[in-house]
């Protein structure tokens, strides 16, 4: 088994997750996980790493797929004993022109950005190691989505004792009444994708509660954080940062210092702490 630091970041092939890899590379002493769903991509994206002379190694992960994600457990359990930086990047938004109806939208949308990103947090989180640290990037569309629901689920999600179970439900609420049609009756805002980036802020406050609760002597930091408007292929050319812009706030919260005591269970832009 290797003593060697591990470092895993998922959905990056391209965009934000590319970047966050490329500046772990540099910047985190250990070894550093590119992962993609299609292996093809991963090693391309890999390789383009080495000729900048920067060393990553590639694991394949689907967030959709628990068997993927319990491959990746296995592995990391195996090679390394656990890990110690986690960024959960992978996520997907449909285009604003997009004509797939909002049900299916709401759905497919919810699947990986809420649902994935916990599974992967249900089977990771127990092997991160202490001093570890665990990023989850969300958005400020988690920020503006809250803003547009009603003052009844506006309560719940910035609730401090509100469960993951109760969480679950809610998200699961949300893609049922869009299929009824009712969502917007029922208090929920029009978008799939905020709403998806709530669960994970939500999520991320949830966890980092029960890492007190549960391992507070492991001096493990979680956030959730909004990385930007950035130009990748999910927001377009129009964004205003560059993707290692937007790798700043992540790459920042996975290499915070092993003496830092926070942020832990908070909602960052640009390295700020944001009020939920």
């Amino acid at each position: 088994m290797s003593n060697v630091p591990v470092a895993v970041v998922t959905g990056s092939n391209k965009g934000i997750g590319f970047a966050i890899v490329r500046a772990l590379c540099k910047q985190f002493p250990g070894d550093v996980y590119l992962t993609a769903r299609d292996p093809g991509r991963g090693q391309e994206a890999v390789a383009k790493l080495q000729e900048e002379g920067l060393r990553a190694l590639f694991h394949q992960l689907d967030i959709d797929d628990l068997q993927s994600i319990r491959a990746l457990r296995d592995f990391l359990k195996e090679k390394y004993g656990g890990l110690n930086v986690l960024v959960n990047n992978a996520g997907i938004a449909f285009k604003v022109r997009d004509t797939t109806p909002f049900a299916v939208q709401a759905e497919v949308t919810l699947k990986t950005n809420f649902f994935g990103t916990r599974n992967v947090c249900t089977e990771l989180l127990p092997l991160v190691k202490p001093y570890g640290r665990v990023v989850n990037v969300s958005s400020m569309a988690s920020s503006s989505a809250l803003g547009g629901c009603s003052q009844e689920l506006q309560q719940k999600f910035r609730s401090d004792t509100i469960t993951e179970d109760e969480l679950v439900e809610l998200m699961t609420k949300f893609v049922e009444d869009t299929k009824k049609s009712v969502h917007e009756k029922e208090g929920w805002p029009n978008t799939a994708y905020g709403v998806s980036k709530i669960g994970v802020t939500v999520l991320s406050r949830i966890q980092a509660r029960m890492l007190n609760e549960k391992r507070k002597g492991d001096h493990i930091l979680l956030n959730a954080c909004c990385p930007g408007w950035v130009r990748t292929d999910m927001a377009g050319p129009k964004a205003t940062k560059s993707p290692d812009e937007g790798a700043e706030t992540p790459v920042y919260l996975a290499l915070l210092p092993s003496d830092a005591d926070g942020p832990h269970g908070q909602f960052l832009s640009n390295k700020t702490v944001r009020t939920w």
